[in-house]
């Protein structure tokens, strides 16, 4: 497990589809220390604080292993941060690492909370108008960090696992329920109960449970 990069950028304005679009996806990568709080990192921004950013979401997480796929898909290769990830990672994809899930890097202690939700700003950013639907079909989300303990972090920051969830809970297993196998009764509220998942996402699971019994 580690840190490939750590990227930054603050909320800019774009042409998107003949309208102005401001958003915060693109990152640049740094080499220098930064802080990183409860709801982000220095010299980070979100544009759309209803969806991204806060408590839930303070650090944007995308493996570098699913980087091969997309560049083979655009046709050209991509640096890190080009998801708009905060952290590109080696070593903790999907499939392995689960909601709950606690790592030291460095001096900060974080807690994986959900899965990347993939919005239409990404099929901008990629120049890639399915960009959303292929990120939900293959699975390659990334995933949200929250913030247990504050403290400064770089891209030689040592990344270990604390602790892994006892509810076993992938994030490529909530994916699944979220985007495929959405009448699953049981598995939604096995997600639901899971202590550490966001409000946000447990909210959504919940109200589908209640539709899916009424």
């Amino acid at each position: 497990m580690e840190i490939v990069s750590v990227n930054v950028g603050l909320p800019q304005s774009i042409v998107y589809q003949g309208k102005e679009l401001v958003t915060g996806i693109y990152k640049t990568p740094v080499s220098s220390s930064l802080f990183v709080s409860k709801e982000q990192l220095e010299g980070d921004g979100q544009a759309d604080l209803e969806v991204h950013g806060g408590p839930d979401k303070a650090l944007c997480v995308y493996p570098v292993e699913h980087y091969a796929f997309w560049e083979q898909v655009l046709g050209q290769k991509l640096e890190a941060g080009t998801f708009g990830e905060n952290l590109t990672v080696r070593g903790l994809v999907e499939t392995e690492v689960c909601i709950g899930d606690t790592y030291a890097i460095g001096e900060v202690i974080v807690q994986i909370t959900q899965p990347r939700q993939p919005c239409f700003k990404l099929a901008k950013r990629l120049d890639l108008g399915n960009a959303a639907l292929q990120m939900q079909e293959t699975g390659y989300t990334g995933y949200y960090f929250r913030v247990l303990q504050e403290g400064s972090l770089s891209k030689d920051s040592k990344l270990k696992l604390i602790a892994k969830d006892e509810a076993g809970i992938t994030v490529a297993y909530a994916n699944q329920v979220k985007y495929h196998d959405k009448t699953n009764a049981e598995a939604i509220l096995r997600i639901a109960q899971t202590q550490a998942l966001s409000a946000s996402w447990k909210k959504s699971f919940l109200k589908r449970l209640v539709e899916l019994q009424a």
